[in-house]
């Protein structure tokens, strides 16, 4: 079979899922049988209820065919009450049943897409905090929307009709057997055409349509990326070039998806072949049996009834697995997380005190290319330390490295001794916290989004942490207080609001040890800088690592490190520093003029 050939190459277009892997077959495979015996029960049930539903719709063929060889031997009074009675018996026990497997069908789909959707998110929440920063918008997006949504229609449907039509189908070509073996030869015949159809089709639709929903990751990153940075798009006139970017993209995007229903144009017309194939087969095999007295004419209506009723079953399992090839791709991304093995923990490893050190940490974001290199940073407990430098100078990334975000490619970050790398992600977290420019407000109310950080405090407490970082005066102008609904849907929050919620939620949560990345970028100057008092009394007694452009909180900082080109270049106070009259004394006087 000729036909289009798939897309050409294209150097820029995406030809991976980015940052988190696609399972492979043999984990997808492993993960599908999982699922299966959680709900073994389920699937048997549905396997019986359907072997009832369609052994009572071959009773019909079976007594027609009955009807047929009374005329054929010449009876002249057919008594059809029986052959009636059987058959509404048959046709009431197939309704019945029919309906009971839809029903077996649709619970069982449901049940395992709420499975799946637990298991992603659970393993999700439970990857190295590093892999989700690194993860693309575009790719999480698509994940938890597009391939879910595919998925959802897969295990509603997909899996219970393809349990469906491949017993259905079973059980006409053994009945078709069992009334008149010869006939089954028409199966035998028109088999070849349909596994070579099926073999060329599945050999290319899976990597077809893998393509085509990379091709759809491509088209949610780019819009997404613009539509977060529209205004530096807007600024620095980056529009045509966006929507260029866009434009190529969904072209790509769209080639892969007339080439996925270019397969689908041959594949189907091979399956109504293969009908007409099957039933001419069997009329033609049957005729001439009958003829030569090799078999009645009962036995050739039975077989061509049966066969005609192949048409759906077959119809069935096709459509449905081609489905499942589009959700096997869907499948693959989202149990793809399961690829990535978590960071190594040892739950024995505890702190034995809050020094935090770094020494001689080298760390890069790709293979081979390091950001920072060779840095060394003792921070006493109770110090707060300033990180300082032009931007792109790893300022952050050694922030993450304190904060237990990343661990080094060589060398090692500990707190009170105990490596950082070595340690629950879950443990860190209760000595360490990070707070960047990234502040999400959950759907829900505000109270509920305080207590994320400490489930059991009260609502003095909340107020109080809401009061240290001047938030509670705006708070108790809500209407509802605590329990307005802020988030999507709710109370719309600045995100100046949304900074001072993150940094409640770090006061409530009450780690010794703080790195905050620019934690109030999204305030005015004055506003950062009173915010930064107040929180100077709060966080009093705790090790600060503060990552600021404003220098005014390197001022205010007992130590200063000042990060060039990956490496501290500098490290004292303000004013030895200043006095040094090295980078920072320059940054100083650029910052004042």
């Amino acid at each position: 079979m000729i036909g289009l050939a798939p897309p050409a190459y294209d150097p820029a277009a995406p030809t991976t899922a980015t940052t988190l892997p696609v399972a492979a077959g043999a984990t997808v495979r492993a993960y599908v049988r999982e699922l299966l015996r959680r709900h073994r029960t389920a699937f048997v049930l549905l396997v019986v209820v359907n072997t009832v539903a369609v052994t009572a719709s071959m009773a019909g063929p079976y007594v027609l065919g009955q009807v047929v060889d009374r005329l054929a031997d010449g009876a002249r009074e057919l008594h059809l009450g029986s052959a009636v009675a059987l058959f509404a018996v048959a046709l009431a026990v197939q309704t019945f049943f029919v309906r009971l497997v839809r029903l077996r069908g649709a619970m069982l789909g449901e049940e395992m897409l709420a499975d799946l959707r637990e298991d992603f998110l659970v393993r999700a929440v439970g990857l190295p905090p590093g892999v989700l920063e690194r993860a693309g918008t575009g790719d999480l997006l698509s994940r938890i929307t597009t391939d879910v949504d595919r998925l959802a229609n897969a295990m509603r449907e997909a899996v219970p009709q393809l349990v469906v039509g491949v017993v259905w189908a079973g059980l006409l070509i053994g009945g078709l057997a069992v009334t008149a073996p010869p006939l089954a030869l028409a199966v035998v015949i028109a088999a070849p055409l349909l596994i070579t159809g099926c073999r060329w089709y599945f050999k290319r639709a899976p990597a077809a349509y893998r393509s085509e929903a990379a091709g759809y990751a491509a088209v949610a990153a780019a819009l997404a990326e613009t539509v977060d940075a529209g205004r530096t798009v807007e600024s620095h006139r980056l529009g045509e070039r966006r929507v260029a970017l866009s434009d190529r993209r969904i072209r790509e995007w769209t080639r892969w998806e007339r080439y996925t229903l270019y397969l689908r144009s041959v594949l189907f017309p091979v399956v109504t072949v293969t009908h007409t194939t099957v039933l001419c087969g069997v009329l033609v095999i049957g005729g001439v049996c009958v003829f030569r007295g090799w078999m009645d004419v009962g036995q050739l209506t039975t077989g061509a009834l049966l066969a005609q009723m192949l048409v759906d079953p077959i119809g069935i399992v096709l459509r449905w697995y081609d489905e499942l090839q589009v959700a096997q791709v869907s499948l693959a991304r989202l149990v793809g997380v399961r690829d990535i093995e978590p960071e190594p923990g040892d739950g024995s490893v505890e702190p034995e005190g809050r020094s935090v050190e770094a020494a001689d940490v080298r760390f890069g974001y790709r293979e081979g290319v390091d950001v920072l290199h060779g840095v060394s940073l003792a921070v006493a407990p109770g110090t707060r330390l300033a990180l300082v430098g032009p931007s792109g100078a790893g300022k952050s990334t050694l922030g993450r490295l304190l904060a237990g975000i990343y661990g080094p490619r060589s060398g090692a970050v500990t707190l009170g001794g105990a490596e950082l790398a070595r340690m629950p992600a879950e443990r860190v977290r209760t000595h360490v916290a990070l707070v960047n420019q990234e502040h999400h407000v959950f759907v829900g109310t505000l109270r509920d989004n305080l207590l994320l950080a400490r489930p059991s405090a009260g609502d003095p407490e909340l107020w109080t942490a809401l009061g240290a970082v001047d938030a509670d005066g705006w708070a108790r102008g809500l209407d509802a207080g605590l329990d307005t609904e802020v988030g999507s849907g709710g109370k719309a929050l600045t995100p100046a609001q949304a900074q001072q919620i993150a940094l409640a939620r770090l006061v409530l949560a009450d780690p010794h040890t703080l790195v905050l990345d620019e934690a109030t970028s999204l305030l005015d100057p004055r506003a950062a800088r009173h915010l930064e008092r107040s929180l100077g009394r709060v966080l009093d007694g705790r090790t600060v690592v503060a990552i600021a452009h404003r220098l005014h909180t390197a001022h205010d900082a007992d130590l200063i490190a000042v990060v060039e080109n990956g490496r501290v270049s500098e490290l004292g106070s303000h004013h030895d520093l200043v006095a040094a009259d090295g980078a920072y004394a320059a940054l100083w006087r650029s910052w004042h003029g």
